[in-house]
């Protein structure tokens, strides 16, 4: 067992690395030139050789300026050992002075303070956590176990199949958490950038059609789910649309296939317009100059958009793809809200298993 660790040691820990960054922020000048004062000193000199002797002795670190009076022959000059120490000590390189690195500092602090207690500290301790066993909160209160909770979890038959597994709920949470990431970020980014290229074309109401995308972005996920399970209910108003045109109602919570459909289908639907607005930034940041030329080539509407839009818009593309996929991962409020992890644990995803095995059970 590891020798005992107390919270406030720890406490102390998590101060340490926004500490340490603050004062190495503190003792690094400033990269922008404006933000430096030039401190080299100026030689002004009428002897030329002098003034040649000066830059190679001092470099840099001195401006040298040779004048030479008009009708004036210059002079001669030949410097001694000690005069060569004399000129090497007073020349040398001062450091920039830094303008604003206090102020940078001051407005820092507290959210470098914040970031290490949040998320640079809990790092460690999480990782010295999975080592313990027990219910205390305290390290100092849990016993040492040492690689047991990982050779629980990692203790499957298959691990293709959740159900051979000893932490069953745990697999089945990865695995519908990558299904989740899957479908519904490339359906994400698909939907995405086929809506920023009709609305970056001159259409009516095009404003007024940005607008009604980018709304659901607006509402919070908790609103969105419970928007949703209102229509979707069995007594909702898409079934009560359905029993009017004679059909028969379909509890869509109770039947896996649609509870996973939905979900993906509502967080796509909720997130759209965010990831629009950020691809119609970057078609309208290609220059219009481009698809003049190609058209004046030739070129057609899919070969402007294979050679011209996609390579311009990739770079955002990366940035669409890579916000979407930790928007996906983190997944939870609007699916805790609209089908609670149902049916079963079909809809049951990484941060759900977290909420439930750190706060619920």
């Amino acid at each position: 067992m590891p020798p005992r660790t107390s919270s406030r040691a720890l406490l102390v820990l998590a101060l340490v690395p926004p500490l340490v960054a603050l004062l190495l922020l503190a003792g690094c000048p400033a990269s922008s030139p404006q933000q430096t004062v030039s401190t080299r000193p100026i030689v002004v000199t009428s002897i030329y050789p002098l003034a040649d002797w000066v830059r190679q002795t001092a470099g840099p670190a001195v401006e040298v300026y040779a004048l030479l009076p008009p009708g004036a022959s210059p002079h001669t000059f030949e410097p001694t050992p000690q005069d060569a120490e004399r000129t090497a000590e007073r020349f040398k390189p001062a450091p920039p002075v830094s303008r604003y690195g206090g102020m940078a500092v001051f407005f820092l602090a507290p959210n470098m303070l914040v970031f290490g207690i949040f998320v640079l500290f809990p790092m460690p301790l999480n990782f010295y956590y999975s080592g313990t066993g027990g219910t205390r909160l305290f390290p100092e209160d849990r016993e040492w176990i040492g690689t047991g909770n990982y050779e629980t979890i990692f203790d499957c038959q298959d691990f293709g199949d959740p159900n051979t597994c000893s932490q069953d709920h745990f697999w089945k949470a990865v695995r519908n958490t990558v299904t989740f990431v899957v479908f519904q970020v490339a359906g994400m980014v698909v939907l995405s950038l086929i809506t920023a290229l009709v609305l970056n074309q001159q259409i009516v109401a095009r404003g007024f059609f940005r607008s009604v995308f980018f709304y659901p972005v607006l509402l919070s996920p908790v609103v969105v789910g419970l928007i949703w399970k209102w229509i979707l209910q069995r007594d909702g108003l898409f079934n009560a649309a359905l029993v009017n045109l004679g059909l028969e109602r379909i509890v869509f919570f109770l039947n896996a296939n649609w509870a996973v459909f939905w979900v993906i289908f509502i967080s796509t639907w909720a997130q759209m317009g965010f990831y629009m607005l950020i691809l119609l930034a970057g078609l309208q940041s290609i220059p219009a100059e481009l698809y003049e030329a190609g058209s004046m080539d030739g070129t057609s509407q899919w070969q402007s958009f294979r050679h011209i839009t996609m390579p311009l818009l990739m770079p955002t593309m990366l940035v669409v793809t890579v916000l979407a996929v930790i928007r996906a991962v983190q997944v939870f409020d609007q699916v805790w809200v609209l089908t609670g992890g149902g049916p079963g644990t079909a809809t049951t995803y990484i941060v759900q298993y977290i909420y439930e095995t750190g706060f619920a059970n």
